[in-house]
């Protein structure tokens, strides 16, 4: 197994492109923008899928929220879920330490369950 991704992309489906991509630059302080130049429209989450990365698409979110993608902030990860609340997201549990960092659970737009995740300094 050595040299090789274990997660090579995620993809999380939404119902609202613009909105959702408006969503994530907020929350995490992307600068995405919808690329339409493949058989589906589709948003690379921060910009770039140099190694393992992912991106949003037009479907269908699980009704239960479906896989967690946890995704690292810049900052702080009170400063996170503030603007996850403010962009309409939902905080769906406490924060999590573990060595490595902390994370919490949250909601997208659409329900999508990701993770906001601050790296230990």
């Amino acid at each position: 197994m050595s040299g090789r991704n274990i997660i090579v992309w995620g993809e999380i489906p939404v119902t609202d492109m613009e909105k959702s991509v408006a969503f994530y630059n907020k929350v995490f302080g992307y600068e995405m923008t919808i690329d339409n130049s493949g058989p589906n429209p589709m948003a690379v989450l921060g910009g770039s899928m140099d190694d393992a990365g992912g991106h949003l698409y037009p479907g269908t979110p699980a009704p239960d929220g479906g896989n967690t993608i946890h995704l690292g902030l810049e900052d702080s990860l009170e400063a996170g879920m503030e603007r996850c609340k403010t962009a309409g997201g939902e905080i769906v549990g406490d924060v999590i330490a573990m060595p490595f960092g902390r994370f919490a659970y949250a909601k997208d737009l659409d329900g999508n369950s990701i993770g906001l995740f601050e790296a230990a300094k």
